[in-house]
C-alpha cells in the first residue's frame, strides 16, 4: 500500500510497534516530511536502521503538523491524553491511526468492518474464508493478522475485511463501511473510554456515514446492541441486518441449537446445521458465523459457496484451538479468552474441565462464570490474578496454584488423566497476558509447546 495522500506534509508517528513501523515506512517513501518516536529503545533504533527521522515528540518541541498518526495502545482520552495528544492540538495536528492512513490510499474495492468486545477475530476470519473460498479477491487486515498498509490495492471487484478495535475506531475519523458488523458489547476498557456510554458510541461509529447501498450487521440478543439497532432504524441510510441466537428472526440470520437460517433476502430462506463444525463449535460461534453469512450474502454468494466456506473453516490460532488429545484428555488453547466474558464462550462448550485460569486481571474478575463453575471438575491458576481466582471459586472448585504455565500443564494433564473420562485440559484465561507474557498469543504458543511436549513424551 504505497502512500501517496500525505505527500510533501509533515506527518508524526508515535508508537513504532507493527502497524507503527509499516505506517512510517509507506509515508516516508510517499516523501510525506515524517518524524517518528517510541518509547523503547530498541524500536527507535529499528527505525533509525530504516532511515526514518527520530524526533523526541514527548518533548513538546513540535514545529507545525499536519497529523499525529497514533499507536493504538497509547491513551486518547481516559483516564487522561497522554502528553503527545496535548502538543499536536497546539502543533495543528490532526491525531489518527493507521486505518485513516489506509482509507486516503485506498483506491478500490468494498470495505467490511467488525467491531465488538468479543468474536470479531474469528468473525473477521470467516468473512475472509468465505469470500476466498468463492474465488473473490479479498484482503485481511487491522487488528487482525497484518496491519492495513501491509495489504495491497484491490481491483473494482476486491473487498477488504478489517477488524476493528475501540481503539482503531477512535482514531478513524472518515470510517465509512459497505457492509459493517456490530457483534456485542460488554464490559471492556473501560479505563481508556471512561464508561459504557463512551465506549459503545466509539464502537457504533462502524455504522458512521453508511450509504443506502450499506448493510448494518448487528447482533439483537446484545441490549446495548439492540438499543443501537433501534436507533439506526430511525437515523441510518443502511439496510440493517439482525443477527441472533436466541430467537427467530423474519429479516435477518439466527441460529438455534447449531441450526442456521438465513432470512435475510426474506423471500428465499436457507439453513444448515452447524453444530457438527469443529471450528464453529459453542453458541458464541453461532453468533460469528451469522454474522459472517449475513455479512457475505449480500455479496452475491450462493448457498453451496457459503455451506463450502463454513465447512472448510479451519478456525483461529489460541482461539478455542485444538491441540490434540491423550487418551480421554483433549487439549484446547483459548488463550484469547483475555476477560471473563471471553472465557465464558470456552467454559459453555465443554464438561469435565480442568481449567487454567489467570494473568492480569480484568475489572469484575471471573465472578460473572459462576453458572459455568460446575463444568470444572478442577482449577490450575497462574499469574497475579491467581489469589483472588482461587477465593472466588474456594466453594465450588478446587484450585491448585501455580507458579507458571508450564507446571499449569503438567499438573493439569496428570489429574485429566487420573478422571477416567473424557475431560478437557483449557487454557482459558479469563485475564490479560502481561504478568508473565508479551501477549495473549505468546501466552497460548508456550501452552501449545508444554502439550506439544506431553504429547511427545507419550509416545
Amino acid at each position: 500500500m504505497e502512500s501517496h495522500a500525505y505527500q510533501d506534509k509533515s506527518v508524526a508517528v508515535f508508537g513504532l510497534g507493527k502497524s507503527g513501523m509499516v505506517t512510517a515506512e509507506r509515508l516516508n517513501a510517499g516523501k510525506a516530511r515524517v518524524s517518528v518516536w517510541d518509547d523503547n529503545e530498541d524500536r527507535r533504533a529499528e527505525a533509525s536502521k530504516k532511515g526514518l527521522k527520530l524526533i523526541d515528540l514527548t518533548s513538546g518541541k513540535w514545529g507545525a503538523t499536519d497529523a499525529l498518526v497514533l499507536s493504538p495502545g497509547v491513551p486518547l482520552t481516559h483516564p487522561i491524553p497522554h502528553p503527545v495528544v496535548g502538543f499536536a492540538g497546539e502543533a495543528g495536528a490532526a491525531v489518527i491511526g493507521d486505518v485513516e492512513v489506509f482509507l486516503q490510499e485506498k483506491m478500490a474495492g468494498k470495505l467490511i468492518g467488525i467491531t465488538g468486545t468479543n468474536g470479531k477475530s474469528t468473525t473477521s476470519a470467516l468473512i475472509h474464508h468465505l469470500l476466498k473460498s468463492a474465488g473473490k479477491e479479498v484482503e485481511l487486515g487491522g487488528n487482525i493478522g497484518t496491519p492495513v498498509m501491509d495489504l495491497p490495492q484491490v481491483g473494482e471487484d476486491g473487498v477488504y475485511v478489517l477488524e476493528l478495535s475501540s481503539y482503531q475506531l477512535d482514531l478513524t475519523p472518515s470510517w465509512s463501511a459497505d457492509i459493517a458488523v456490530l457483534l456485542n458489547i460488554t464490559p471492556d476498557h473501560l479505563d481508556r473510554h471512561g464508561d459504557m456510554a463512551r465506549y459503545a458510541a466509539v464502537k457504533t461509529r462502524i455504522f458512521r456515514r453508511q450509504s443506502e447501498a450499506g448493510i448494518a450487521v448487528i447482533n439483537v440478543d446484545d441490549p446495548i446492541c439492540a438499543a443501537i439497532a433501534a436507533e439506526l432504524r430511525s437515523n441510518s441510510k443502511a439496510r440493517i441486518v439482525p443477527i441472533s441466537i436466541e430467537q427467530p428472526l423474519e429479516r435477518g440470520v439466527f441460529a438455534l441449537d447449531g441450526l442456521l437460517n438465513d432470512n435475510s433476502s426474506g423471500d428465499q430462506p436457507w439453513t444448515m446445521d452447524i453444530s457438527s463444525i469443529p471450528s464453529l463449535r459453542g453458541r458464541h460461534n453461532w453468533q460469528n458465523a451469522a454474522a459472517a453469512v449475513a455479512a457475505v450474502r449480500s455479496m452475491g454468494l450462493t448457498n453451496e459457496e457459503l455451506k463450502t466456506g463454513l465447512e472448510t473453516f479451519g478456525g483461529l490460532e489460541h482461539r478455542m484451538e485444538p491441540l490434540g488429545k491423550l487418551g480421554l484428555v483433549s487439549f484446547v488453547n483459548d488463550s484469547k479468552a483475555t476477560n471473563a466474558e471471553a472465557a465464558e464462550k470456552a467454559l459453555a462448550s465443554f464438561e469435565n474441565i480442568f481449567w487454567i485460569a489467570g494473568g492480569r486481571e480484568k475489572s469484575g474478575g471471573i465472578t460473572s462464570l459462576a453458572q459455568h463453575f460446575d463444568r470444572i471438575t478442577q482449577a490450575f491458576l497462574i499469574g497475579e490474578a491467581k489469589d483472588n481466582f482461587a477465593a472466588a471459586l474456594i466453594k465450588n472448585v478446587p484450585a491448585v496454584l501455580c507458579k507458571n504455565l508450564e507446571q499449569a500443564v503438567e499438573a493439569a494433564a496428570e489429574a485429566a488423566k487420573r478422571s477416567d473420562k473424557p475431560s478437557v485440559v483449557l487454557l482459558s484465561p479469563a485475564a490479560a497476558s502481561f504478568d508473565q507474557f508479551t501477549s495473549f498469543e505468546a501466552r497460548g504458543d508456550a501452552f501449545r509447546d508444554a502439550v506439544t511436549k506431553l504429547l511427545a513424551e507419550a509416545r
